[in-house]
């Protein structure tokens, strides 16, 4: 993973926090998620990060009063607020307190990033990368360029056969919830997203057939696996 950016997460609804931390990571960024303003106070006690994303309604301590201590101990680090209040006077808020972008729910993921990546750079003055190079046994995978090359092969990927691979490449050796990945690529889970999906399994599988130590396998009930050699 190359110039990982890294990022503190707080988010009391789990399942968006479950899937924003997941898209993220997939996203080529490493991500902590607090169900809360306190546990996300305690992590940054502890860590180092490069941005904060909070939410506004947060039990034990809000979005608001976290930054405001953060910004006692930090004046620099970026901060995003997530929020469904679309008052003027929480935007107002929000800046005063030293917001450095605001966003309203709903919004895509996609936009969340976007946002992540104007703000840094506009912090240190130069464009960061998200993406990340996987190796997968014999091949190299840039989520950036959507390029899986092996030896001087290169196949240039449709966008969703990258999105897909790279969230298998998140969960290396480990399972891809179904559920996780129709919501995170597709947004939504139904049947005919879902058959989408098994098309694009196979057209991955296919891909990956140079190299038998790499391959996807289907865990009934469950969803997918990414078997690679090497992967902890």
């Amino acid at each position: 993973m190359n110039e990982t950016v890294k990022i503190l997460l707080c988010e009391d609804d789990e399942n968006l926090g479950m899937l924003l931390r997941e898209y993220l990571n997939a996203k080529g960024y490493d991500t902590d998620l607090c169900p809360d303003g306190e546990a996300g106070f305690k992590a940054f006690s502890k860590e180092k990060y490069d941005i904060c994303v909070f939410d506004v309604m947060m039990p034990k301590k809000d979005g608001f009063t976290l930054a405001t201590e953060i910004r006692q101990q930090n004046t620099e680090i970026p901060i995003i607020f997530l929020t469904a209040k679309t008052l003027k006077e929480d935007v107002q808020e929000g800046f005063k307190i030293g917001a450095d972008d605001y966003i309203t729910k709903p919004f895509s993921m996609e936009e969340l990033t976007l946002r992540i990546e104007a703000v840094l750079r506009r912090v240190r003055g130069k464009k960061v990368k998200a993406s990340t190079s996987y190796q997968l046994g014999k091949f190299t995978f840039d989520t950036q360029k959507r390029l899986l090359t092996i030896g001087e092969e290169h196949r240039k990927l449709t966008t969703k056969e990258s999105e897909l691979l790279a969230l298998l490449c998140a969960h290396a050796n480990d399972i891809l919830q179904r559920d996780l990945a129709l919501r995170t690529i597709w947004i939504d889970d139904n049947y005919f997203n879902a058959r989408s999906m098994d098309v694009y399994i196979t057209k991955l599988r296919k891909l990956l057939k140079d190299d038998e130590t790499v391959e996807i396998i289907n865990i009934h009930g469950k969803g997918y696996k990414l078997i690679v050699p090497g992967v902890e």
